[in-house]
């Protein structure tokens, strides 16, 4: 990563690679640790300049440009001893890294956590000029997890997101029995936070809510639970999950949205996470076109207690 000096004028050359960045969004991204406030300070300020002059937040670096950063004096903070992570690949070339994420394992440190895959990735991978995360999964959920090699192709993919391109196909354990006719959902989703700050998302009552659609087919079915294949058509926070619960099947395992007394059972009868997986990914190449039909099997430990439902 970027090293800017404390105690001088660090001067960056533009590469190829983050031509055509906004320069305030550059700039949040390799100030790590600077509040976003200080960095728009020192822009309206004209304490950054692009070469030579003062410049728009909104202006859109080019490869060549020379800018110009002040300073940046921070209190001392303890610096998180991030150690290098190791993840299974699933995909990887110099544009795309799409790796098959454990459960239990942050996508990046924030909320109580102080580091997570990107940052582990990143200490691993210090000739890396660039890594970013092109999507979430939630810390209990496990599968295919996309990162960028190149600015160009997070941008490339980010707009496919938005245009609904990725096939996204999850697996999913509900508790019961899931209602056939519901094979498309779509509920209106709210976030919000609980008194003690914990994100939540709850079905929207009005016009509160996002729109979130996700279709459902069951895969197989067992006396307690069903198991689904959940298709995102869009990707809102926690969705499968909410839709799931609201539909009368919560995911075993869901701490937030499951069977509390049931949980607890499970865990004793050997699931001890949250049962949904991030199976396969279907897409074009951002950069190529090419064609990629990506898998992440099933975990041992979620293939085992479905073997256990099937005795």
């Amino acid at each position: 990563m970027t090293d800017i000096r404390k105690d001088s004028v660090t001067f960056l050359d533009v590469d190829e690679g983050d031509s055509g960045q906004r320069l305030d969004n550059f700039l949040v991204r390799i100030l790590k640790g600077v509040p976003k406030s200080h960095i728009y300070r020192i822009l309206r300020s004209g304490e950054v300049r692009v070469n030579k002059g003062r410049i728009d937040a909104a202006y859109r670096i080019q490869a060549g440009d020379s800018i110009r950063i002040p300073p940046i004096r921070l209190a001392e903070r303890p610096v998180n001893d991030v150690p290098p992570g190791s993840f299974p690949v699933v995909y990887e070339d110099t544009a795309l890294l799409v790796i098959d994420k454990p459960a239990g394992v942050a996508v990046h440190g924030g909320s109580g956590v102080s580091f997570g895959v990107i940052e582990q990735l990143r200490k691993a991978h210090p000739d890396w000029k660039y890594l970013e995360l092109v999507h979430r999964l939630d810390r209990e959920t496990s599968g295919l997890l996309m990162l960028a090699k190149k600015r160009s192709a997070l941008v490339k993919l980010h707009d496919m997101m938005r245009a609904n391109v990725p096939d996204k196909r999850y697996l999913a354990l509900g508790i019961g029995q899931w209602d056939p006719s519901k094979k498309a959902v779509k509920l209106p989703l709210f976030k919000f936070h609980t008194a003690d700050g914990e994100r939540r998302v709850k079905v929207a009552e009005g016009d509160d809510g996002q729109f979130a659609h996700t279709n459902f087919s069951i895969v197989e079915r067992f006396a307690d639970f069903t198991l689904v294949e959940a298709h995102l058509r869009t990707g809102r926070t926690h969705q499968i999950r909410v839709h799931m619960q609201a539909s009368g099947c919560p995911i075993a395992g869901d701490e937030k949205y499951g069977d509390f007394a049931l949980n607890k059972e499970l865990a004793r009868s050997g699931l001890k996470r949250m049962f949904l997986h991030a199976r396969s990914l279907t897409l074009p190449h951002p950069l190529t076109g090419e064609p990629l039909k990506l898998e992440a099997p099933l975990p041992a430990e979620l293939e085992g207690f479905l073997q256990k439902l099937r005795r």
